[in-house]
């Protein structure tokens, strides 16, 4: 018998030899070390993922494909179609059918209140399935007034884009048409870097591996490339997310929740549109979320809405329409997931995880022809131009790429894999972007910006930039958390020679001059962080160990991606970051409080860690130092005031390892275990805060935060997801002042939704006891 977790492997000797040669002579090309070192538990559980004969480096990297948004639709659609049936309980509708119904409009309308009036679309399936229901709503989300959109009128939205979460299938075309660039512009013309077009293309990491089967990896439409939603500031979306996963739950290849709620982090949103975890809804509905895309400090800062930083980009090189809000609060690289009770990290791990681009005035995709818009020419010029393209007005990608770096593993069959009974955390020991094992990818010999989300389970990457020689690149890190910093960092610096550790669902924005190399050149992003198990980083290891194969430990340190310096005959108009260090220009500055409402912002600790844990919940929060719990969604831990400032001090009371990530709002680290933030930090606004006792972590750290605009019920957790899952998540609500009535707890059922009561910590409100 096998353990649970554990994979069948060749114990042949002829087998094992081959096996180990392989795998040394891959471990000294790419830097990488064989998994099954002493003391490591690379992948999970499991044996190492086989490659089936793939070399490094031999795909290209896949570009993330762009929704798509379309103009909300006038009138009704007599001819639209219901979501086509499932083939059976255990598969979801074909990938031909389920292209034709996302091609039509929007249909039923969108409604302020969840649309009650018509059935799951699948409910007769679901009668055979499960069981006869007596009742149940086409949409999911929690009927009545506690989740009906906030301010919807005034926010009405203006695009809208809709897909499903389904089982992997191959790309049929659906959204080749809906790219912002036509295939007919810049680098994604036909004579361009990156002009294929995605029609065609099949779920699998390279192209010597096996296809997916549908139950291995549910994504968005269910196909690959990752997902890209391009948004404006000022232009508010509807976002319909039909859930198509099996009706059966087991069908899911051994892990993954067929409910799922979706969560867009960090985006300033009502409640109900967050993806509040205990919010899911099932196969065979949808659920409609009501992104406004504002500018924080909406109803507070620059209410007449004549400030030229804040603005939505529109025609031209720099067009614009004002907007109200704070233009501090200016965000760019986001990213949306499920959020799913106890089953967020199988279900991001199985591919429900899309990237989303904020951009506005300040960060409009658009680079100039001429430079003449420029911040860097006209201090009054609002567009600082950061490497894009400059073919559209707005949403250039040419030189703009976002990079999803995840570990991953594979079975013996090449099927996605998860240890589901693992609580600590799950590693793989492949490391992808984009989906993608070991990629290569061209750039042009001039800047290009690179947005960076590590989108693993548990794993956490410290990355550097090197040649084929070993030598580091320089480079500029200009976000963090999806936020423009007040001012670029330069790498390597008296702090760090290569990128600041990375925790999970952290942002990096960097940018990277390529002219200074010759054609021919190649260039390697390269983790240095090695992880013994999932419960966070042990080291980092020197870059000479790495790329000379002396090390040996952690699969996943070493060579991931190369890139392929080309030739470029045009004129790089984007912004030069060395102008924007400290003590030049200003990107983008942070909002501070006075000195008086820092002396009365309220104060709240939390604490992650074991106390009080048990087996079924083996992490726990403390709260103002209350008992460590679990989660419970009926539990608000935390009632807050809308628009006070608060300072919470969040701590790692085992030592190990959390990257705590705050829904809503952006905060600004005040200190780290007492002392001043490091350089990139200090001018940034975040959402993931790293703590503990693992490198680049700090065992106490005090986050300045306040919460604005929406009110509801919001959420806190360790974004180590197998963490999260095991109860490191807690719930809080944002009120009116004077406001003390919780908002009840719904409980999601196949027949519907209904509400439970909610509870409120005594410190939840008080004073801290």
């Amino acid at each position: 018998m096998v353990a649970p977790g554990n994979r069948l492997i060749d114990i042949s000797l002829g087998g094992a030899r081959a096996a180990l040669v392989t795998a040394v002579l891959l471990a000294v090309m790419t830097g990488t070390a064989f998994a099954q070192a002493a003391g490591f538990d690379i992948p999970t559980g499991a044996a190492p993922s086989p490659l089936f004969g793939a070399q490094p480096f031999t795909q290209p990297l896949m570009l993330f494909e762009e929704f798509g948004t379309k103009a909300i639709p006038g009138s009704s659609c007599p001819t639209c179609q219901p979501m086509p049936a499932a083939a059976s309980c255990t598969e979801g509708p074909s990938g031909a059918a389920l292209d034709t119904f996302l091609r039509q409009p929007l249909y039923p309308a969108p409604t302020i209140q969840a649309n009650t009036s018509r059935p799951n679309y699948w409910a007769s399936l679901i009668g055979a399935c499960v069981r006869p229901l007596a009742t149940s709503a086409v949409e999911g989300r929690p009927p009545g007034e506690w989740f009906a959109h906030q301010r919807y009128a005034e926010f009405a939205p203006r695009v809208y884009f809709q897909t499903a979460q389904a089982g992997a299938r191959t790309n049929g075309g659906l959204r080749d048409s809906m790219q912002r660039h036509q295939w007919l512009l810049g680098e994604f013309r036909s004579t361009g870097l990156y002009g294929q077009r995605n029609a065609g293309r099949q779920v699998r990491f390279h192209p010597n591996f096996p296809v997916q089967q549908p139950n291995s990896v549910w994504t968005f439409d269910g196909t690959m490339p990752p997902k890209l939603l391009m948004a404006r500031y000022g232009e508010p979306i509807l976002f319909r997310h039909y859930n198509a996963l099996p009706v059966d739950g087991a069908a899911n290849n051994g892990f993954g929740a067929h409910t799922i709620t979706t969560h867009e982090h960090n985006g300033h949103n009502p409640a109900e549109s967050d993806g509040f975890t205990g919010a899911f809804f099932f196969p065979g509905q949808y659920y409609d979320y009501h992104w406004p895309m504002i500018l924080g400090g909406y109803d507070s800062i620059n209410t007449t809405a004549t400030d030229p930083r804040a603005a939505m980009p529109t025609t031209g090189a720099g067009g614009t329409t004002r907007i109200r809000g704070d233009w501090r609060e200016t965000m760019s690289t986001h990213w949306f997931h499920d959020h799913m009770l106890d089953y967020t990290a199988q279900n991001v791990y199985k591919g429900n995880a899309a990237m989303m681009n904020y951009y506005s005035a300040v960060d409009r995709g658009n680079e100039s022809t001429t430079g003449a818009e420029c911040n860097y020419t006209n201090a009054n010029n609002v567009n600082l131009c950061l490497p894009s393209g400059n073919a559209l007005p707005w949403g250039n990608r040419d030189y703009d790429v976002n990079l999803m770096v995840a570990d991953k593993a594979w079975d013996a069959n090449g099927q996605l894999y998860f240890n589901i009974f693992n609580t600590d955390g799950f590693l793989g020991d492949r490391v992808t972007v984009n989906w993608t094992w070991m990629p290569n990818f061209q750039v042009r010999a001039r800047r290009y910006r690179f947005r960076i989300l590590n989108g693993a389970v548990s794993r956490y990457f410290k990355i550097a930039v090197v040649t084929a020689a070993g030598q580091r690149v320089p480079f500029h890190m200009i976000a963090n958390d999806g936020n423009l910093m007040e001012h670029a960092v330069a790498f390597p610096n008296a702090q760090s020679q290569d990128l600041p550790v990375q925790g999970i669902a952290e942002r990096y924005d960097i940018v990277v001059d390529f002219s200074q190399f010759a054609p021919g050149t190649r260039i390697y992003l390269v983790n240095l962080l090695e992880h013994r198990d999932g419960r966070g980083p042990s080291r980092e290891i020197p870059l000479a160990d790495v790329l000379s194969g002396a090390y040996q430990g952690d699969p996943a340190v070493g060579r991931f991606m190369e890139m392929r310096v080309v030739s470029y005959s045009g004129v790089d108009r984007s912004m030069n970051p060395a102008q924007y260090v400290a003590g030049q220009r200003t990107m983008v500055p942070r909002a501070q409080p006075t000195a008086a409402e820092l002396a009365g912002a309220r104060q709240r600790s939390f604490e992650f860690g074991t106390a009080n844990a048990t087996d079924a919940a083996p992490w726990t929060i403390r709260t103002d130092g209350g008992l460590g719990l679990g989660m419970d969604p009926h539990r608000v831990s935390a009632a807050v005031t809308q628009g006070q400032w608060e300072v919470w001090t969040l701590t790692s009371g085992s030592g190990w390892d959390h990257p705590v990530h705050v829904h809503f709002e952006e905060g600004q680290i005040l200190d780290r275990d007492g002392a001043a933030p490091p350089a990139w930090e200090s001018g940034a606004r975040k959402d993931v805060y790293r703590v503990g006792t693992g490198p680049g972590s700090s065992r106490s750290m005090r986050v300045l935060v306040r919460f604005r605009e929406f009110l509801g019920t919001y959420m806190e957790h360790c974004h180590n997801t197998q963490h999260e899952d095991h109860s490191m998540l807690l719930r809080w609500d944002n009120r009116r002042p004077g406001t003390a009535v919780a908002i009840p707890t719904p409980i999601a059922d196949w027949e519907g939704v209904y509400y439970e009561p909610s509870v409120g910590l005594p410190v939840a409100v008080g004073g801290g006891g």
